[in-house]
């Protein structure tokens, strides 16, 4: 089976996939995002080998999603933070760890809580409607052909299924 690259797919999930979807990825931006921000600080909270990390924030760099930040010369050392597309991804990182919170705690409870800065309470990150502000939910969405939708590669049978969706 030929393997479809990346610049080849129609799909904006697969391409987003391509980016941050290993299993590395999302949780060096969970630290970026936390504050931990030098490569040796990031290997000793995940656990990560020096060699695997490279490759990670090399990939993610080279994405757009962080950037490198030199912080001293001699010896060249450098810190990683995120870049505005690393930023907006939070909110998702931030719904996915809430279905952990929900499907797959670990024992003893939830390791981090989240506290929104505006109203300053304590809150469970969840998806809402852009439009009306109402949870957004499998059942509450009819996906529809967008501008973009074509046969490709990563969306070639869509076009037809959502054209034969009722609604």
């Amino acid at each position: 089976m030929r393997q479809t690259s990346f610049a080849a797919m129609q799909c904006s999930l697969a391409r987003t996939l391509e980016l941050v979807g290993d299993w590395w990825s999302p949780l060096v931006l969970r630290d970026l995002y936390l504050g931990v921000h030098r490569f040796d600080e990031l290997v000793a909270d995940l656990g990560i080998s020096r060699n695997l990390l490279t490759t990670r924030l090399a990939d993610l760099v080279a994405g757009g999603v962080v950037r490198r930040v030199r912080y001293a010369d001699r010896p060249p050392r450098h810190s990683y933070e995120l870049t505005d597309a690393g930023r907006d991804l939070i909110p998702v990182l931030l719904a996915m760890t809430a279905w952990g919170d929900r499907w797959a705690t670990p024992e003893g409870g939830p390791p981090i809580r989240f506290e929104h800065e505006r109203c300053g309470h304590e809150f469970v990150p969840t998806v809402h409607c852009s439009a009306c502000g109402e949870p957004v939910t499998a059942d509450a969405v009819r996906p529809r052909p967008g501008p973009g939708g074509r046969r490709a590669p990563g969306t070639t049978i869509l076009p037809e299924v959502l054209a034969d969706r009722p609604g």
